[in-house]
């Protein structure tokens, strides 16, 4: 902590000998606050009570405790461990003085004492520690100003994605709280499923993260479907069916420009995610999905488990061509593309996590059934 310029630095004097505390604390007083020890014990507990004091006086030669121990103490405990320690001693040899500062001491000072040389030394060592507490306090504000930053940028990254994920959303009313729903499903479905052993080096929570945050864009490539096709209210011919099976490249493609060529990937990793859910959530484990047919783990993980959230959601959501699906028809389905339509450990893991999936159904619920197009 910074003292204000009205507040005086406390001091305390470690020494087993009554004269010698006294007159050091003559010597300091008229500048300093002076706190007193007499062995090693009592001065580890004065040292760790508040206030803390600012810097410590410490004899080397006591009984039950000497000041090489006492040093120990303070630098391992966490509270005191920055208190500067100038030893005062009669011990004058170059291996104590280097023994002395090995353990963390910043000065040494001979008996007997002079006391322009212990005041000297004193101010010198405060300075030093009132420089490296400003320094402290200005990288801890740096640290947290920059968490802020991160923070913010990460909050306007999401609204982003959340804005872009609505335009797709925006030409196909049907969606309503699609994009929250799947998004919550993913989450916990990506959590459950790290649990098994093939997945606990992958699916870390910076990945879990990333996946979720990536999910919104799923359906991005919505908005290059044309409205004949996006809207038509009966079912669509296989020609038009093909049309709209493109969305998928189309927002694959469409993430893949916003990338272009940027060199750092890690600050883009979410988009590239979120170009693989786009391109890729609705191949299926089998091979027959689209638009690769790519089978099993050829698909990337991240695909495999939106294509669960997105094919659940969907079944248990009314349509202008149907009406939703009750649960347990819901769940019936999902379990017969098992090793099919979907990974079967991600099968697993849903049913496992039913439950959660139900509530945020019932949480993110539409406020409005859609009407059926005429």
């Amino acid at each position: 902590m910074i003292k204000n310029e009205t507040e005086k630095e406390t001091i305390l004097i470690v020494d087993d000998t009554p004269d010698n505390l006294a007159v050091l604390g003559e010597m300091l007083m008229p500048h300093y606050q002076v706190r007193v020890a007499n062995s090693g014990p009592k001065a580890l507990t004065v040292a760790g009570t508040e206030p803390l004091p600012d810097l410590i006086l410490l004899d080397v030669m006591m009984p039950e405790m000497d000041g090489y121990e006492v040093i120990k103490y303070l630098k391992d405990n966490p509270r005191t461990s920055d208190i500067p320690v100038i030893f005062i001693t009669a011990l004058d040899t170059c291996e104590d003085e280097a023994k002395g500062f090995d353990l963390g001491a910043r000065d040494y000072i001979s008996k007997p004492v002079r006391a322009p040389i212990l005041l000297a030394r004193v101010k010198g060592q405060l300075e030093i520690k009132a420089a490296r507490d400003i320094l402290r306090n200005q990288n801890n504000w740096l640290e947290l100003e920059i968490q802020r930053r991160i923070r913010q940028y990460q909050k306007v990254q999401d609204i982003s994605m959340r804005a872009l994920a609505s335009l797709a959303e925006a030409r196909d009313d049907e969606t309503g709280n699609h994009i929250l729903r799947t998004q919550n499903y993913l989450k916990v479905l990506a959590e459950e499923l790290a649990k098994h052993f093939k997945y606990a080096d992958v699916l870390t929570k910076q990945t879990i993260e990333i996946y979720t945050k990536a999910a919104p864009l799923h359906d991005i490539g919505k908005v290059g479907i044309p409205d004949h096709v996006l809207y038509k209210p009966s079912k669509l011919t296989p020609e038009e069916w093909e049309i709209m099976k493109t969305h998928a490249q189309i927002g694959a493609d469409a993430i893949r420009r916003a990338v272009g060529n940027e060199e750092d990937k890690d600050a883009v990793d979410f988009l590239y995610v979120a170009m693989d859910i786009a391109g890729f959530h609705h191949e299926k484990w089998d091979g027959s999905g689209y638009p690769k047919g790519l089978a099993s783990n050829h698909i990337p993980l991240a695909a495999r488990l939106m294509a669960l959230t997105d094919v659940f959601d969907a079944l248990i959501s009314d349509r202008v061509y149907k009406s939703a699906y009750p649960m347990d028809v819901t769940i019936k389905i999902i379990n017969e593309g098992r090793g099919t339509h979907f990974d079967p450990d991600i099968v697993d893991a849903f049913n496992r996590r039913v439950d959660d999936f139900e509530n945020i159904a019932a949480r993110y619920k539409e406020q409005q059934v859609p009407k059926d197009r005429k």
